[in-house]
């Protein structure tokens, strides 16, 4: 297999770059289609006239309904008319929505997130749902979005629990990146990982531990800092180079095996993903020091280190065999482990990453 690295064409990042997004949207196009939900609409439907009206460009804008289907895909696309470039402003289910149009339409895409809550903004993928919202597949788009731009201002205004459950999402990168590694599976990004990429998860790892404490005191006082911006920085750009080019394995196979436990549905994805990255250290026998850091990491910002955390409340062996099964799934993530991965391990992990979780 060849080496491979993918991302956006460009990444921007600073506070109220919004209001420049004229400027940065101008290269690609002249007219814009702009999608964004109700109240993101309202968060920032003036910054965007006014960057718009300033550099003399015309732009069309649209309500997003909220689902990430087919039906609204096909909806907001029969608005583009001669739209040559779409604008995906809001959470990820926006996002993708504009990923899914700028492919089906073959004109540039975006992407504008409003929080930093997981690092799919860069990613080449869309996820879509049933318009009841339930899982319907994954789109797999040949490029990744021309631009993502990240408006820090806007994003330290968000819920300080978002944040950090971008940063149990990036925590995961580094391990999974070094598992694939070591095993010689196919990338997300359809090769073997590139050594830039491998740095990438590494320093997404590093800048987590260096700074994310920081970043999430200054987000409860709403307020951003240099701490904040490299944990965007890391949750988003780090993070989705690092998984998507340097590949995922048994900590997102674990999150989706524990979709299987109704007590944890309220829980955010990374937050999930977090706990799927202690029982993942676990099951390839990380040393001991390496996972208390993890650990220590998880406690101090406030993510979850045992099943308790997730919300059940009776620890159930058939239950959590359930969900070691689900993690083994043919085509799970898991398999890119670089060892075979049997249910039975991964139900000695979940119990034994709880108790070391409990124990900290």
């Amino acid at each position: 297999m060849d080496n491979i690295i993918i991302s956006p064409s460009k990444y921007v990042q600073g506070e109220n770059s919004l209001a420049s997004i004229a400027t940065y949207v101008a290269p690609y196009g002249s007219h814009p289609l702009v999608i964004a939900d109700d109240f993101v609409k309202d968060l920032i439907e003036k910054t965007i006239i006014h960057s718009f009206t300033e550099a003399n460009m015309s732009f069309s804008m649209e309500l997003f309904h909220g689902e990430c289907s087919q039906e609204e895909i096909e909806r907001l696309q029969a608005k583009t008319n001669d739209n040559d470039v779409i604008i995906g402003i809001g959470g990820g289910k926006t996002l993708d929505t504009a990923k899914a149009i700028g492919f089906y339409k073959k004109i540039p895409v975006v992407v504008v997130p409003t929080i930093a809550s997981t690092d799919a903004p860069t990613s080449a993928i869309a996820v879509l749902y049933t318009p009841a919202g339930e899982f319907d597949r994954y789109l797999m788009i040949p490029t990744n979005p021309t631009m993502v731009i990240m408006d820090t201002t806007i994003i330290a205004r968000a819920p300080v629990r978002l944040l950090v459950s971008g940063m149990g999402d990036a925590l995961s990168t580094y391990f999974e990146a070094r598992a694939n590694a070591a095993s010689g599976k196919a990338t997300m990004a359809g090769g073997t990982p590139t050594l830039s990429a491998q740095a990438l998860a590494k320093l997404c790892y590093e800048t987590l531990l260096a700074d994310g404490l920081k970043a999430k005191i200054a987000v409860e006082n709403n307020l951003s800092s240099k701490a904040v911006m490299n944990i965007i920085e890391a949750n988003t750009y780090l993070s989705g180079i690092g998984f998507e080019s340097s590949g995922l394995a048994a900590a997102h196979a674990i999150h989706n095996g524990l979709t299987k436990l109704e007590e944890a549905h309220h829980l955010f994805h990374g937050e999930k993903v977090a706990f799927g990255t202690l029982v993942q250290l676990v099951l390839e026998n990380a040393p001991l020091e390496e996972i208390n850091t993890v650990l220590n990491f998880c406690h101090q910002v406030g993510l979850p280190t045992n099943l308790f955390d997730l919300g059940v409340k009776e620890i159930d062996r058939n239950q959590l065999m359930a969900v070691a099964v689900a993690s083994c799934a043919e085509g799970e993530t898991i398999h890119n482990m670089p060892f075979d991965v049997t249910p039975e391990a991964v139900l000695s992990a979940i119990l034994t990453a709880h108790s070391l979780g409990l124990s900290k």
